[in-house]
């Protein structure tokens, strides 16, 4: 119990709510000692609207960020009190500003967080409208308030510099090990194979948003201020995770197979289980010293797991003579090679927390690590672009704005109490997608009605407004720490928040719950009857999208190892941008399934094969991992032309699925006849051996060595081969269905 406590207050979530929390209640106590609590209150409501623009990122763009949306909404702000008036021109102006302010979201996370403090400050505007000189001091106070956010964030940053890169690394180490645990679940015997799978796909969404934000602090941080001992280290770190992943998702084992030839030798394969799980556990163990700052000490001796493997096949081999096991020996030395491999790259982890990095360790670690980067510009073409039907930015900031106009138009004709609660909850439930808003409605009304029963208990037994000061701190404080994790909870506390602070205020609670309860259902109806009526943003118009992306993406990776095959030479940055878009892409193609299976079941259209195309891209993310790792980690034999001809088949397979999805055009003819197709493959393995055994004479291990090659691409271009087809064939039916 005090583990997870101690786990929560050192959280990233925890640390984000202290920030805001403490730029909100420092100025209320301060100014309400002074006798003048409205304007304690104002500033912190400028904190309260800046807060969600502090995003992951480097220093300079998270004051750049933070400035500009302080200054956002204080301008925000002071137009909706010079336009209320005039209301002739108010709701045009109001319509406007609404689709204006949500159309900044197509400049993706930051410009996001920016929009939704923007629209929250219109909301909460309405909440205290003024004229004269009072809207511009109010206005100013805002701005006071966000700027005293950007000081509380900037101390906790210096404070301590490292520690939210820290914890994001340690997030992406225990990933990682869940990773490679489910993958020592696939030698359980009777495994569900599929679940697991499914369960991996899942881990690659969380997995791209945490490599995401560590790449955005991390890289930023390098690129702008130089490389510190800090810094190298935990790009060494995240570099390794992230060979670690690949060498994981590039290894893949036929189990049934392996299962039925070692059914009379279990031994083996326990061993092997053993080894692939403690290959996890070693790196949960760095996880836990990591989130809890002790000292990393070795807990799992791997080496001796290696050692306890290589036994187990010398046993096995000795069992059934040489020749005998021979194939059962080049399968499992195979598994022992993947195994150290990983102990290299786990080692390298582990090294980073015990000892100080090493220069070499680091040597050309760092070369072109700003093309990682997503780039940070904001071109008006961008903008103009997306002002269509065909973009789902537009038509969610043409629903928000006709729902939040609704809602005022609702709040102002029937006797509501407070209209901004309404248009507060419209802003904060409604999403582009559905399945998201639909979650966020209920989750909001929950926690709304019973944030405000539990309150009401409160307040009916404790009247001290020091001890309900106190809990209403402690509600917002906890309601801010869940908003990303647990939204139902969140509601709950923020909710109680809002309660205790009128429970100071004004006697009349009971109205007040009521009306906020009231309020929260009647926006969280219209957020929810507007996604589903006005211009509904289905996850099945989007999936080709993400389909068509996933596809060029493992292609384009597919030829990033075709060139290292053919060249030879150190990994270039294109091959390994390729290789990161290939992640990023099969994890967005899954996020983008995810989402589909929230919606209603009409419009969950095509959906096995949705998740067929999904399971077989990753399929082909795993088969060329596999052989790029191989081609990286050996010293490989000259390309031939029979090699080439059949990679350029995969891809021209892969181009064709690309047209259909693009172009619908079900007439792709076959690129290259399976018998010219099979003979391709016969010329291989006629040429390695041939190559092998009319060239330098070599000792018989040498050759081996070689033939072991030459099987692995083989049976590795075969199964590219496949997949592809089955990519284009099932990309067929799902354009027919």
């Amino acid at each position: 119990m005090i583990y997870r406590i101690r786990k929560f207050t050192d959280s990233t979530y925890f640390n984000n709510a202290l920030k805001v929390t403490i730029a909100a209640v420092l100025p209320v106590l301060l100014f309400s000692f002074l006798g003048d609590f409205e304007m304690g209150f104002t500033i912190a409501l400028g904190a309260f609207f800046t807060y969600p623009s502090d995003i992951p990122s480097s220093l300079k763009h998270k004051i750049n960020g933070v400035l500009v949306t302080a200054f956002l909404v204080a301008g925000v702000n002071l137009l909706v009190n010079i336009m209320h008036p005039y209301s002739w021109i108010f709701y045009p102006f109001l319509a406007l500003l609404i689709f204006l302010l949500s159309m900044i979201s197509v400049y993706e996370k930051r410009a996001t967080a920016v929009s939704f403090s923007a629209l929250l400050a219109v909301a909460l505007a309405f909440a205290h409208l003024h004229t004269g000189w009072e809207m511009i001091e109010y206005s100013g106070l805002i701005l006071a308030g966000g700027l005293f956010y950007l000081l509380i964030s900037l101390i906790f940053h210096y404070v301590s510099p490292h520690r939210y890169i820290e914890l994001q690394i340690a997030e992406c180490i225990k990933l990682t090990a869940k990773y490679l645990k489910l993958r020592g679940d696939l030698w359980t015997i009777d495994a569900d194979r599929k679940a697991i799978i499914e369960k991996q796909l899942h881990l690659q969404v969380e997995l791209n948003t945490i490599r995401e934000n560590i790449r955005e602090v991390l890289i930023s941080s390098h690129t702008n201020s130089g490389s510190s001992n800090q810094n190298r280290k935990m790009l060494i770190v995240f570099i390794s995770l992230i060979e670690i992943l690949e060498l994981a998702l590039s290894t893949s084992f036929d189990h049934d197979k392996l299962h039925q030839k070692f059914d009379d030798h279990p031994k083996v394969l326990l061993t092997y289980q053993s080894l692939a799980y403690n290959l996890a556990a070693s790196l949960k163990h760095v996880y836990k010293s990591v989130q809890n700052r002790t000292k990393y000490i070795s807990k799992h001796n791997l080496v001796g797991d290696l050692n306890a493997l290589q036994v187990a096949i010398t046993e096995y081999e000795n069992d059934l003579g040489k020749t005998a096991a021979s194939e059962g020996v080049f399968m499992l030395t195979t598994m022992l090679q993947y195994a150290e491999k990983q102990v290299e790259k786990i080692k390298i982890v582990e090294r980073a927390f015990t000892l100080a990095i090493n220069s070499l360790d680091f040597k050309g670690k760092d070369k072109d690590l700003e093309k990682f980067l997503t780039p940070q510009y904001y071109p008006l073409s961008t903008l103009i672009q997306n002002l269509s039907f065909s973009s789902t930015i537009f038509r969610h900031s043409l629903r928000l704005t006709i729902t939040i106009l609704i809602g005022f138009i609702i709040g102002n004709v029937l006797p509501f109490h407070n209209v901004y609660w309404i248009l507060l909850t419209i802003i904060v439930i409604m999403r582009p997608g559905y399945g998201l808003t639909k979650q966020r409605s209920f989750h909001r009304i929950f926690g709304t009605i019973l944030g405000g029963l539990i309150a009401f208990g409160v307040l009916t037994f404790i009247h001290n407004s020091i001890v309900i000061s106190i809990f209403s701190i402690l509600c917002m404080l906890l309601g801010f720490s869940f908003t990303q994790t647990n939204y139902k909870v969140s509601a709950t506390f923020v909710t109680m928040y809002i309660v205790f602070i009128y429970g100071i205020l004004t006697p009349n609670i009971n109205d007040v719950i009521q009306y906020r309860i009231l309020d929260t259902i009647v926006g969280a109806a219209l957020a929810f009857l507007a996604n589903h009526f006005l211009w509904p943003s289905w996850e099945f118009l989007n999936i080709p999208i993400h389909l068509e992306k996933s596809i060029k993406a493992n292609q384009n990776y597919l030829k990033e190892i075709s060139v290292l095959y053919n060249e030879k030479g150190i990994i270039s940055t294109a091959y390994r941008l390729a290789r990161k878009n290939a992640f990023i892409e099969i994890g967005n193609l899954m996020a983008s399934f995810q989402r589909m299976i929230q919606e209603p079941k009409s419009k969950q259209k095509q959906l096995p094969q949705v998740y067929k195309l999904a399971i077989l891209n990753h399929s082909l993310l795993s088969s060329s991992a596999s052989l790029g790792t191989y081609i990286q980690s050996h010293k490989t034999t000259s390309a031939s032309e029979a090699f080439n001809v059949v990679v350029d088949t995969v891809i021209k397979n892969l181009d064709n699925a690309i047209a259909l999805l693009k172009e619908n055009d079900l007439d792709i003819k076959e690129n290259l006849p399976k018998e010219d197709l099979a003979m391709r493959f016969t010329e291989l393995k006629n040429i390695r051996e041939k190559e092998l055994k009319e060239g330098i004479p070599i000792d018989e291990e040498a050759f081996q060595l070689k033939m072991q090659e030459a099987q692995l691409v083989i049976e590795q271009l075969l199964w590219l081969t496949n997949l592809s087809k089955n990519i284009v064939k099932t990309t067929k039916e799902l354009i027919d269905s």
